[in-house]
């Protein structure tokens, strides 16, 4: 996503053409807390092993686009955000064109977690296709000029009642905690926010009896500190590693290669990464869009290293990246979608990929620097959950505030302790849920996060943050 929203650091068809054998099994998976009316079903969940994603017994490589239609300039939401899963009639219409595709996956921004998803969310399964969510919505997000106070309770309450909106669907691909949050060089020191939120959302998700669905970051396109938040966000206990990560990368613009773009120095350098890595954001709009990336991307120099990634952006908002316009209901097909139908088309992926089956170890967390300047909190150490958002592990979120709420910037009860390491582990879960995939009945406990050393408050990263608007400024 090209902006972040305002001061707010927003985490604002066919499968795989491989052989008949891989992914594109309508194989119905089971979850522990699936609910009854809320599992769309039709498709396997994927889970992490070593370095990949799986469906199955199969090595799952994302192959799929961003969607926002509507981005910032939607009609829902008091924001003017708008939620494409929960337009039925939108999502089925859009759904046609992703078969033209032959994607098997959506990224989406922004959802409205107080409304129902189960038409689109089955209709994408019955085309084949998962969902990568951003759990943030432009007034309940962290605030990178300012994080400390963003990261509190009612944050917190909002992030977790969407896990509760979209666990249960086994076609929820993955969650990202955050999107663009650090920007440049002087933002890098919101990074510990980042991670725990991202920390905060695997122990809820395991709290609540949910089964794994894949937590991780999205970084921008910002090859100073890139490689730093990798091994930031890999660092540390397990409860605070992610469980993959992602970033946004428009250094390919056609015509080009795979050296010419300095791909195979990113290969290099991520070779030795022990977490599934794909693209978030892929897709430079500088030179004809041929999509020549494609082949690389999914081509046997990458696939150990890297499991795929999603174009930028299905639809246009305004900014030229869009491979289709919309008017109503009526959808208009750039050249670009053709394009990379044809470079999908021609670029088959099967097999494993070359990938890393055994769990590497974890990272070490980088040093501070010039461009890492993370100081308020050293190594593995991370900001406490907010006393007020503990009780949620046990008892749930409830219901969300969707895109009308009061936003929770300012709302206070922000953290104001330091996490003891290994702390958010889950050894308790709530019972198997039934139901509606957002109810708050538990009949065991879950282990609250232990709370270290006072003192820490208040964080505050010093960078002043530029106005944006949510979706569609130039790349920089």
């Amino acid at each position: 996503m090209k902006a972040a929203f305002g001061l707010v650091a927003a985490t604002a068809a066919a499968l795989v053409a491989a052989t008949p054998a891989q992914l594109v099994a309508r194989a119905s998976a089971s979850s522990s807390a699936a609910a009854s009316g809320t599992s769309s079903g039709s498709l396997p969940v994927v889970t992490v092993k070593g370095n990949a994603f799986f469906a199955g017994n199969d090595r799952f490589y994302i192959r799929g686009v961003d969607y926002q239609p509507g981005g910032s300039s939607g009609t829902a939401g008091s924001d003017g955000a708008s939620d494409p899963i929960a337009d039925a009639a939108g999502c089925k219409r859009d759904i046609v064109e992703f078969q033209k595709l032959g994607i098997n996956t959506v990224r989406v921004y922004t959802v409205d977690n107080s409304a129902s998803h189960d038409e689109c969310m089955s209709a994408l399964a019955a085309a084949g296709i998962y969902l990568a969510l951003d759990v943030n919505s432009p007034h309940y997000s962290l605030n990178r000029g300012d994080p400390a106070p963003s990261y509190n309770p009612t944050y917190l309450q909002s992030v977790f009642a969407t896990i509760d909106a979209f666990a249960n669907y086994t076609n929820t691909l993955l969650f990202f905690s955050g999107n663009e949050v650090i920007n440049d060089d002087n933002t890098t020191n919101c990074a510990p926010y980042v991670k725990a939120v991202t920390r905060d959302m695997k122990q809820y998700i395991g709290s609540r009896g949910y089964r794994p669905i894949p937590v991780g970051y999205s970084a921008a396109d910002v090859e100073s500190n890139r490689y730093n938040m990798a091994q930031y966000m890999n660092c540390g206990t397990d409860d605070q590693r992610s469980d993959f990560f992602a970033f946004n990368d428009y250094s390919w613009c056609d015509p080009s290669s795979y050296t010419q773009a300095g791909w195979d120095q990113k290969v290099a350098l991520f070779g030795n990464y022990s977490l599934p890595l794909f693209l978030s954001e892929y897709g430079c709009i500088k030179g004809p869009r041929n999509f020549e990336e494609v082949s690389a991307l999914y081509g046997t120099d990458m696939t150990p290293v890297y499991s795929g990634g999603l174009v930028y952006e299905y639809s246009e908002e305004g900014n030229n990246y869009g491979l289709v316009t919309i008017n109503g209901d009526t959808v208009n097909e750039t050249p670009a979608l053709a394009s990379l139908a044809t470079a999908l088309k021609n670029n088959p992926v099967s097999g494993d990929g070359g990938y890393k089956s055994t769990a590497g170890p974890a990272s070490v967390c980088p040093s501070s620097s010039g461009t890492w300047e993370v100081t308020d909190f050293t190594g593995a150490q991370l900001p406490a959950i907010p006393d007020g958002a503990v009780q949620y592990m046990k008892s749930g979120a409830g219901k969300g505030p969707g895109l009308s709420g009061t936003g929770s910037q300012n709302a206070g009860g922000a953290s104001s302790s330091t996490a003891t390491p290994g702390s958010a582990a889950v050894s308790n879960t709530a019972s198997s849920h039934s139901g509606s995939a957002s109810s708050t009945a538990s009949s065991s406990a879950a282990q609250a996060l232990l709370v270290g050393e006072l003192g820490m408050a208040p964080f505050v990263c010093g960078a002043v943050v530029l106005v944006s608007t949510l979706f569609g400024a130039a790349l920089v």
